[in-house]
């Protein structure tokens, strides 16, 4: 097979498994809203797909926050054993196992999400147009004029300075609230520390240079996820503090 073959094979197995389901669903949506507001529709369809993720989510990010906890007994093995790889892997693997952490949990959900949002934004930044209504389901209504606006101001296929600064906004929000607290003994130091506190600053100005280009229904996605994701932190934070309190709690 040629490489221009395999290209073209994947390209079909995405836009089966991932683009058309996903713009067929965001077209039904839009079909059956009150008043056929694409936004809500937008809005509606970045929900259900993080709901679906949700289970995944947040078994991985509560494993990530075991696995952060026990860094000092990491720390402590591999400076025991540096000089013995071998059986500094042994004891790694068995202190994974005995506090039932796998480190490569967060992996699985980062791997799902990936043709996901590639679909995600395939679809709001080039799908919105009426020749790709032949990408359609038999069960889902040619809707013929796709209106384009958010309670009927905010042309979704333009791009929009406000809807930018708006997605860095909660892009900051979102990184202030997963950002790790200093410690008691004083502020956090190293390199990566400092890296994170700085990307927390430099994100929101990417956001807002990279969404204020591109067509508005994006960026309504990407503030969608946002807020979704500050909820989904601040759920995440309180079931930790629930399970550490009370260890039988479901």
């Amino acid at each position: 097979f040629s490489f221009t073959a395999i290209m073209q094979f994947l390209g079909s197995i995405y836009n089966a498994v991932f683009y058309q389901p996903i713009f067929n669903i965001l077209i039904l949506l839009y079909n059956f809203i009150p008043g056929k507001d694409l936004g809500i529709a937008i809005i509606l369809l970045t929900v259900l797909f993080r709901v679906g993720m949700l289970p995944l989510s947040i078994k991985a990010a509560l494993t990530q926050k075991k696995f952060t906890e026990l860094q000092p007994k990491v720390k402590e093995i591999q400076e025991r054993l540096k000089t013995n790889k071998d059986q500094q892997a042994r004891e790694l693997l068995a202190l994974y196992k005995q506090e039932k952490v796998n480190p490569f949990a967060g992996i699985i959900p980062l791997l799902v999400q990936i043709p996901v949002l590639l679909a995600l934004f395939q679809v709001f930044g080039e799908g919105l147009q009426a020749e790709h209504f032949s990408n359609l389901y038999w069960f889902v209504g040619d809707p013929g004029v796709l209106n384009p606006h958010f309670l009927q101001f905010l042309d979704l296929g333009k791009a929009s300075l406000l809807v930018g600064v708006i997605a860095g906004v909660f892009q900051f929000i979102q990184g202030k609230q997963m950002a790790p607290r200093p410690s008691a003994g004083g502020a956090q130091k190293g390199f990566a520390s400092t890296m994170q506190t700085s990307m927390i600053y430099f994100l929101p100005f990417i956001t807002v240079s990279f969404l204020s280009r591109l067509p508005s229904a994006v960026g309504l996605y990407w503030i969608t996820t946002s807020i979704f994701s500050i909820w989904q932190q601040w759920y995440i934070t309180r079931k930790a503090k629930t399970q550490t309190t009370n260890p039988k709690t479901p």
